[in-house]
C-alpha cells in the first residue's frame, strides 16, 4: 500500500496529465514499479487471506462450553466486519480519490492497514497457538485444554513429527499395495490399524478421527494390519485417522466443485450486472448512479441480513434442531445455492422486460438509453447479498470445520480459490459463448450493443447451470459424511492426571469417557 500510494503522489512514478484528461504513456519505470507494487500486494494477501479467519476461530477452546458458543458465530460477524470495509472503500474512498486526490484517497487505507498491523503486534501476547511437534516432545498447551510435555516414539525410536505430514500419498501407496486383500464387509475394526486416543493427546495433537465404513472402503485397505512377520518390520500400516484425513480431502474438493458455478453467478455483479445497468435509467432522484455502484446493494443487504440471520433465524432454527449453529453447514450451502437460483432468475425476468421496452420504444443504437429505471435490477442484486449470508460465509465455515487438523489455513484456501476459479470461469463462459453465438454471421448473446444482444439467453443459460449445479451439491450432501473426531482433554487434579475423552461432530459436543491415566509412550512402550 505504500508503494501504490507513492506510485500516484510522486510525479516520477505516474504518467503527467493534462487538465483536460490527456495523459501521456506510462514509461518503462512507471510500469515496473506500479506492477511491482501490485504483486508486493498479492504476496502479502496471500499470507493473511487464508490464515486470518483460521487464526481467529483457533481463538476458541473446543473444551470449553461458553467458547465454544461463541465461535458458533464467528464466521458470521468476521465477513460482516470484511464486508462493512468493503462498503466504506465503496461509498468513502473512492468519493475521495475522485474529489480530494488519489494520493490521499489511498493514504487513508494505507494508515488504516499501518494501524491494524500495531494492534495486530500489540495484541500478540494473548494469542492461543496450538500447540506443534518438534523433535518427539509435545509441546504444552495454553488455556483449559492444558497438555503435559511429554517424549512419544513409535515404530523404530521415530517420533510422530516425523509423519505427520499429511498423508495423502502414503494413503494411496498402501491402498494399492492392499488392494488384493478382502475386506469384511461391515468393516471389523479389529482390522484396522490405530492408536489410543490418548496417544493424541500425548502426541499433541488432541484430535483422533472417527472411522466411516461405508465411505471410500477402498481406502480403507492401506490401514490394514500386517497379516505376516515379515509385513510387520517393513513400514507400519496407516492408521485410521490418516485414511480419514485423505477421506476428508475427497469430500471437501467434491464440494468445493459444486461451489464453482455460485462463485460464477456471484462474479456477474462486476460483469453483466454492470454492462446490463449501464443501458438502463440511472437517474433516481436527480442524482445519476454509476452503474459500478449498485453492486454496494450486495454489500448493504448482506449487512442487514448478517445480524437477521444470526440473532433471529439461528435460535429460532437450533431450538427446533438443537444444532448449535441451528442449521447444519450443507443445509446452509443449500440455501445460499436456491438464493442464487432465485438471483439468476429474477435478471433473466428484468432483463425480458428490458428487451420488451427496447422494442417498444425502438431503442436499438449502442449508446441508447433504454426507458426504464435501473431501480429494476435491485432484486437480483439483494438476492445475492442474502445469498452471500448461506454460501459465502457458509462455504469459508464449512472448510474451516471440515480440515483435518493441521490444515485449516489451507481449508480456508479452498474458499478464496473457488472465487478465482469462478471468476476465471466467468470469463470462460463469456468468450465460448459470444464465439459459439456470432458463427455463422448470428447474433451474440453478449454482444457490444446489449440493446441488439440477447442477454435473456445468456441469463437463462446460467439458469440451467445453476440448476443443474444444485442437482449435483444435493447429491454430493447427501454422499457426504461430517468430520467425526475425538478429542482428549487433560487434566491435572490433586488426585493426579486424568483425561476426557470428547466426541466432535458437526460442531456437537459429548461426553464418551472420563477417568483415563494420561498416556506415556517411551522407548516404544506404552505406560498407562
Amino acid at each position: 500500500m505504500v508503494l501504490i500510494t507513492l506510485a500516484v503522489s510522486l510525479k516520477s512514478l505516474h504518467p503527467h496529465c493534462t487538465p483536460d484528461g490527456v495523459c501521456a504513456p506510462a514509461t518503462r519505470h512507471q510500469v515496473a514499479f506500479f506492477y511491482a507494487a501490485l504483486y508486493t500486494m498479492a504476496i502479502g494477501a496471500g499470507g493473511t487471506k487464508p490464515n486470518i479467519s483460521t487464526f481467529g476461530a483457533d481463538q476458541f477452546d473446543d473444551f470449553d462450553d461458553r467458547e465454544r458458543a461463541a465461535k458458533a458465530p464467528f464466521f458470521n460477524w468476521w465477513m460482516f466486519s470484511s464486508f462493512a470495509g468493503g462498503l466504506v472503500a465503496v461509498l468513502v474512498l473512492v468519493y475521495v480519490q475522485e474529489n480530494v486526490g488519489w494520493g490521499v484517497g489511498y493514504a487513508v487505507p494505507t494508515a488504516g492497514l499501518a494501524l491494524s498491523l500495531l494492534l495486530f503486534y500489540a495484541g500478540a501476547p494473548l494469542y492461543r497457538h496450538k500447540p506443534v511437534m518438534h523433535g518427539g516432545a509435545a509441546a504444552a498447551g495454553a488455556g483449559p485444554a492444558r497438555l503435559h510435555a511429554v517424549t512419544v516414539r513409535w515404530g523404530v525410536g521415530r517420533p510422530p513429527s516425523a509423519t505427520r505430514t499429511f498423508p495423502v500419498g502414503r494413503v494411496l501407496r498402501a491402498a494399492f499395495a492392499n488392494r488384493r486383500r478382502a475386506l469384511a464387509s461391515p468393516v471389523d475394526a479389529g482390522e484396522l490399524h490405530e492408536r489410543e486416543a490418548a496417544w493424541y493427546a500425548a502426541a499433541g495433537s488432541r484430535r483422533r478421527l472417527h472411522h466411516t465404513p461405508a465411505y471410500l472402503r477402498f481406502l480403507d485397505k492401506a490401514a490394514l494390519r500386517p497379516c505376516s512377520s515379515t509385513e510387520e518390520e517393513g513400514e507400519p500400516p496407516c492408521t485410521v485417522t490418516e485414511v480419514e484425513e485423505v477421506k476428508l480431502l475427497a469430500g471437501m474438493v467434491a464440494v468445493w466443485v459444486t461451489t464453482l458455478v455460485p462463485c460464477t453467478i456471484w462474479a456477474q455483479v462486476n460483469t453483466l450486472f454492470v454492462k446490463q445497468g449501464t443501458t438502463l435509467d440511472r437517474a433516481v432522484a436527480g442524482i445519476r448512479i454509476p452503474a459500478a455502484s449498485l453492486g454496494s446493494v450486495v454489500t448493504v443487504s448482506m449487512l442487514l441480513s448478517i445480524p437477521v440471520y444470526d440473532r433471529v433465524l439461528v435460535p429460532l432454527a437450533r431450538r427446533r434442531t438443537g444444532d448449535p449453529r441451528g442449521i447444519s453447514l450443507l443445509r446452509r450451502l443449500g440455501v445460499g445455492c436456491a438464493l442464487q437460483v432465485l438471483a439468476v432468475a429474477c435478471a433473466g425476468l428484468v432483463e425480458l422486460r428490458r428487451m420488451r421496452v427496447v422494442r417498444d420504444r425502438h431503442v436499438t443504437g449502442a449508446g441508447d438509453t433504454v426507458p426504464m429505471s435501473v431501480l429494476w435490477m435491485l432484486p437480483q442484486y439483494a438476492l445475492l447479498g442474502v445469498g452471500d449470508v448461506f454460501n459465502s460465509v457458509g462455504i469459508l465455515e464449512f472448510f474451516y470445520d471440515q480440515a483435518p487438523d493441521g490444515m485449516r489455513s489451507l481449508g480456508t484456501t479452498f474458499f478464496t480459490s473457488g472465487l478465482g476459479a469462478g471468476n476465471f470461469l466467468n470469463s470462460l463462459l463469456v468468450t465460448l459463448v459470444d464465439r459459439a453465438t456470432r458463427r455463422r454471421g448470428g447474433k451474440s448473446w453478449i454482444g457490444d450493443n446489449l440493446n441488439d444482444s440477447h442477454l435473456d439467453y445468456y441469463y437463462a443459460f446460467l439458469l440451467l447451470l445453476a440448476l443443474a449445479n444444485m442437482a449435483l451439491f444435493v447429491w454430493v450432501a447427501k454422499w457426504y459424511k461430517y468430520k467425526r473426531e475425538f478429542l482428549v482433554q487433560v487434566e491435572g487434579t490433586s488426585n493426579g492426571t486424568t483425561t476426557e475423552l470428547l466426541e466432535m461432530a458437526g460442531g456437537n459436543r459429548k461426553v464418551v469417557d472420563t477417568g483415563h491415566p494420561t498416556l506415556t509412550v517411551k522407548g516404544g512402550q506404552a505406560a498407562g
